[in-house]
This record gives structure tokens, sequence and C-alpha cells, in this order.
């Protein structure tokens, strides 16, 4: 049995983008507890939140409607792979939050490497 390719990148972006937009609407519904997750050296606090909440709607919209879906999947990555960098991998280093920030560091290297796949997968 053969599926179709479009059948495939239809279904694969569908389920890749809504995770996303609920992972945007979350950074609005709960704003001020992500906050305190932001790194110290970001001025700014919970503008960051609404910011990333939104890009993050922004590219599932974007890879939903497969309008700009090759940018929105590269700059979704580069934002996922940041957010693991900067957020995630502080707290892994620190033996009171490790076991809370590696399942989130493993999840945004995980999604970040989906979005350059699919940066790829688009695009052909």
């Amino acid at each position: 049995m053969t599926l179709s390719p479009t059948l495939t990148k239809t279904i694969s972006r569908t389920l890749f983008a809504l995770p996303m937009m609920v992972f945007g609407a979350l950074h609005f519904m709960n704003a001020q507890a992500m906050s305190a997750m932001a790194p110290s050296f970001v001025p700014g606090g919970v503008i960051w939140v609404y910011l990333t909440g939104l890009a993050l709607l922004a590219a599932a919209v974007a890879i939903l409607a497969n309008r700009f879906a090759v940018w929105a999947s590269l700059l979704l990555g580069i934002l996922l792979l940041s957010f693991a960098l900067t957020v995630h991998l502080p707290g892994v280093m620190n033996p009171d939050t490790m076991a809370m920030s590696l399942p989130n560091l493993l999840k945004d290297t995980a999604l970040s490497g989906a979005a350059f796949a699919f940066a790829g997968i688009l695009k052909s």
C-alpha cells in the first residue's frame, strides 16, 4: 500500500501545526507564569511571552494554510531551538530543576528538528 505524498504532507502538517497553536494560546493564557521562565539576561519579561505566543500561532497558521510554510518552518525551528538552549538547557544544568527541564529540552530540540525537516519537505 502506498500513501499519497499530498495526503501525508497534509496530515503531517496538521499534526505538527495544531500543537503549535495550543502552545501559542498557552503563552497568552499563562503569560505571567511563563515570564518567570524567560532568561534573566533578556529584558522585557512578559512582552517576550506574548511575542513568542504570537510567533507560534503565526507559524501554525502558515503551516496549516501552506502559505509561507517553508519560512514559517525555518523560523519556528530557530525559535524552538533558542528555547531549548536559553530556557531549558540552563535548567538541566541545575540539579534542582533538571527533572523538569530535561523533558522540555528534549521536546523543544525534537520539535526544532521537525520544523527544519518540514522546511525541506514542504519546499519539494
